[in-house]
């Protein structure tokens, strides 16, 4: 029994040390995710210096990760984008993001909204919050493969796991020419 135990607590604290966590972040840090710039069009941009400075924990952490599949499913963003393959909202998956891929772009999008549909969630949720659930959605509408993931879902899956680039399916990188089912060239 005490083997056990001391087991479970070694592999408890080796893997905290694999990927600490974060709970919250600091008030100044999570303040100054807000401050991000976009470029004049209101496409693009980059990120706070801070950002970088944390490491980039929504795009490569798999916590943040889930979190961002939690708020997902939570603010209801299936009921539009379906499983990323669109609906009344755009696919990420289709290759063309309206507002570009970049996360500044995506968190911009959620914060504010966009005409013709995005709600803006700025009172709804945290920047924090906002930042997981945008690294979730570029999740989604990758083309390469991610080392971190969220968790899987139980259910029967439909498509491959989010950090397995499920968009790049969708496109032929071969010489070939384009195909009927993949749309018209960008």
């Amino acid at each position: 029994m005490a083997g056990l135990l001391f087991f479970a607590a070694s592999g408890a604290i080796l893997g905290w040390f694999g990927e600490p966590r974060e709970l919250r972040l600091d008030p100044p840090v999570a303040a100054d995710l807000d401050r991000f710039k976009l470029m004049p069009n209101g496409i693009s941009g980059s990120p706070p210096e801070s950002y970088f400075a944390i490491g980039k924990p929504y795009e490569s952490d798999a916590w943040n990760l889930s979190q961002g599949k939690r708020l997902y499913a939570w603010f209801g963003c299936g009921s539009c984008h379906g499983d990323g393959r669109g609906g009344v909202g755009p696919s990420f998956l289709d290759g063309w993001w309206l507002y570009g891929p970049e996360l500044v772009s995506i968190v911009a999008s959620i914060r504010d909204g966009r005409p013709h549909g995005m709600p803006a969630f700025r009172d709804r949720m945290t920047s924090e919050q906002i930042w997981q659930l945008a690294g979730y959605v570029q999740t989604i509408g990758s083309y390469k493969p991610k080392v971190a993931a969220p968790s899987r879902n139980d259910d029967k899956q439909t498509r491959p796991a989010e950090n397995r680039g499920p968009a790049k399916i969708l496109f032929d990188e071969g010489p070939a020419g384009v195909h009927p089912d993949q749309g018209p060239t960008p």
